[in-house]
Order: C-alpha cells, then structure tokens, then sequence
C-alpha cells in the first residue's frame, strides 16, 4: 500500500514550524553567548528572555534543554574557577604576612634577650665595682638600666602582638585552605540545571 504524500498545507505548516524552531534554537545560542560575554547568571528565565521564546520551549525542547544546560555547568565551572582564584590569591598574601610576622616575631625574641643580657650585666657591674664608681656613674648606670626595663617591657607588648598577627594569620591561611578544598569539591561534582527552575 503506497504511503499518502502529506498534502501541500500540511507540508508547508511543518516546513514553517521547523523554520521556528531553528530560528528559536539560533536566538537561544545567541542569548546564551550573550550572558556568557557579559558575565551575567545563566537561568531558563534570563535565556528566554533574551531569546524571546517561552521557558516551557526551553524545557521540552532537547536541543534547547542542552544548550541552556551546557551554559549552566561553564557558568558554574566558571565562578568556582573564579573564587578558587581570589581564595589562592589571597591564601599567598596570608601566607606572605605570616612569614613577615614569624620574621618580625623572632627578630623581637633575639632584642629581648639581648636586652636582658645587657641589664644583667649592667647590674653586675654594679654590684661589683659600686666601690669604684662614682656617683654620677651610678646614677648613669641605674637610669641607662630603667630605660632598658622599659624598652624590654615595650618589646615584650611588641612580642605579644605579633604573635596574636601570627596566630591570626595561621587561622586565615587554614580557612583559605578549607574554602579551596570545598571549591574544588563543587569542581568536581559540576553544576546541574533544575527541571523546573523558579525566575
């Protein structure tokens, strides 16, 4: 039995519907690299606006469906891949400022006890030789050893809030190191369209 050619009408309304299609399909690609360019969320809503078609197009259509998925995981990919960068970026600077701390809080322990050493023997000095001194030597003496309490004192504040930057530093570069880790999870599991996503 010979198969019945469609007639004409019907042949021409398919013709015009698949011309629709395609013409929809071509604005959804350039919504799409339109919203990628400017760096904009990718969403059904936004997609369907830009390209002038209906979010019920977007979602029964499988060539539709896949393209505004695919925008979805690059876009996805592409924030991860962005925060992951600012996280490292500042992950170096921490790291940066916990080495300069380290080096300043080291280079205030070494003052320290020189500082102790030179008091030690300054009072050494007097209780030896306090015979031989005269007073104004002792007067020197014992004011030079104020002044050296004192600025132990100040390099011992000094200590402690270096090692508080330090300690600071510490916790800022373990929580770059938690952020990056969770980042680079959410690399891995990709991002997924919703079937029935809310504008």
């Amino acid at each position: 039995m010979t198969q019945a050619l469609p007639a004409p009408r019907t042949a021409q309304a398919l013709q015009a519907r698949q011309q629709r299609t395609e013409a929809s399909l071509r604005r959804i690609k350039d919504a799409v690299a339109h919203l990628e360019k400017a760096k904009c969320p990718i969403t059904v809503s936004a997609v369907a606006r830009h390209a002038d078609v209906s979010r019920t197009f977007l979602y029964e259509h499988p060539q539709a469906r896949t393209l505004v998925e695919e925008a979805t995981r690059r876009a996805a990919g592409r924030r991860i891949q962005d925060r992951h960068d600012e996280l490292a970026e500042r992950e170096a600077s921490w790291r940066e400022r916990a080495l300069n701390t380290e080096d300043a809080l080291k280079a205030t322990q070494d003052e320290v006890l020189n500082q102790r050493a030179q008091i030690a023997e300054l009072l050494g000095q007097i209780r030896d030789l306090q015979t031989e001194w005269t007073e104004d030597d002792i007067v020197r003496i014992t004011t030079e050893n104020s002044m050296l309490k004192k600025r132990v004192r100040e390099l011992e504040q000094e200590n402690r809030r270096v090692t508080d930057r330090l300690a600071t530093a510490r916790d800022n570069v373990r929580f770059a190191d938690k952020r990056i880790g969770d980042l680079e999870a959410q690399v891995i599991d990709g991002g997924q369209l919703s079937p029935r996503e809310t504008p």
